[in-house]
């Protein structure tokens, strides 16, 4: 095999790999958020009872509004 040839497989085999890689990891990444959500409504009426304070329904779909904005 001559060296252009060994350049261009080598090139080849790294786009390749790297196409499979972000796929794979993407899919994955994916997976685990749909599992374990960043944060939820009882994560935030959590929050607000550890602070001493009893949220009412307009603050904690006022917060997840501001959260869902964010992402």
């Amino acid at each position: 095999m001559d060296l252009l040839t060994s350049i261009v497989l080598t090139g080849v085999g790294l786009v390749i790999g790297g196409f499979l890689g972000f796929y794979f990891t993407r899919k994955k990444f994916e997976k685990e958020l749909k599992e374990n959500p960043p944060i939820n409504e009882k994560m935030i009426r959590a929050m607000f009872l550890q602070m001493g304070r009893k949220p009412s329904e307009a603050q904690i779909k006022q917060i997840m509004k501001s959260v869902n904005a964010n992402r």
